[in-house]
């Protein structure tokens, strides 16, 4: 059997369950998930191996339509981008939810002329299974896609069909990355997503998309690794919010965020963190290509 190849793109709308789905594929946290829409910010690489094959998983920020900061516009243009380097789409959908955004992505992915897997999430949620037949007809008619596969990411039913579907049409050749690479992101990047994380679940609806964390510096030794690390919003009122009252706030967000670096890295963790207020960094292309978010394409 020869080697198999092929860089894979998650796609759809916010709060699908891409990153969720990119995880239980490597029954291990790649990308941080919420419930919270726009939580991706970056395209996330991972580099899924087994024996002949090798996935390489890019898991966009979710296409969102009515958003005009310059950090949204950044996200949606990572998101369209990804579309056009690789070699199959998954394009991911929430149960029956057809809306304005997967019209707005169904189109960009017809005249990019590459294999599309439609990949209907959370089925686990669904009471009455029958109606999945009829929703699948009536979908199947907008698009030839190149299969159809139901799934429920959080819950792992049918992962193993959809990882055959993309197995069988990948392209035989080389694989690209050593085999044991899970990711071709940094541990820092690692660890301000997970502080990120922790900082999203625990904030009000419209917080989180204003902050951003910047690993200043890590020091290491055989048995501690010491982080220091700035939690970045838009103001001093919501730099307020993140400390919270008698700093109770991002006290509980970083010893959440500890107890999961020590799970990842097998050793005690020392998190240091402080917030600080970088006015409208959001939207200013210039800050948020310092803080690596404004690519330029």
């Amino acid at each position: 059997m020869e080697n198999k190849f092929g860089f894979v793109s998650l796609s759809g709308r916010t709060n699908v369950g891409k990153s969720t789905l990119l995880n239980a594929f490597f029954q291990k946290k790649i990308a941080i998930t919420s419930r919270k829409p726009q939580t991706t910010r970056n395209r996330i690489l991972g580099i899924l191996t087994e024996e002949k094959s090798q996935i390489v998983f890019l898991d966009t920020p979710g296409v969102h339509l009515g958003y005009k900061r310059q950090l949204n516009k950044v996200m949606n243009k990572i998101a369209s981008h990804c579309y056009e380097e690789v070699d199959l789409v998954l394009f991911l959908i929430d149960r029956f939810k057809w809306q304005k955004e997967e019209e707005n992505i169904l189109k960009s992915l017809k005249n990019l002329n590459k294999p599309v897997v439609l990949v209907i999430n959370k089925i686990d949620r669904l009471r009455d299974k029958t109606k999945l037949l009829a929703f699948i007809k009536d979908i199947s008619e907008k698009f030839n896609f190149l299969s159809i596969v139901p799934i429920s990411a959080l819950k792992k039913n049918n992962l193993i069909e959809l990882k055959n579907v993309i197995l069988n049409n990948l392209e035989t050749g080389p694989h690209h990355f050593p085999e044991d690479s899970l990711t071709e992101f940094s541990d820092n990047f690692f660890i301000s997503e997970i502080i990120r994380e922790k900082a999203i679940n625990r904030l009000g609806d419209e917080l989180p998309y204003r902050l951003n964390v910047v690993i200043e510096k890590i020091d290491e030794s055989k048995k501690l690794k010491t982080i220091y690390a700035a939690i970045i919003t838009e103001s001093q009122s919501q730099k307020g919010i993140i400390l919270g009252k008698q700093g109770s706030m991002i006290k509980a967000i970083g010893t959440a965020a500890r107890k999961e670096l020590e799970k990842e890295f097998s050793k005690k963790v020392n998190l240091q963190l402080w917030v600080k207020a970088n006015k409208n960094w959001t939207n200013d292309i210039n800050k948020l290509k310092k803080f690596g978010l404004g690519v330029d394409f």
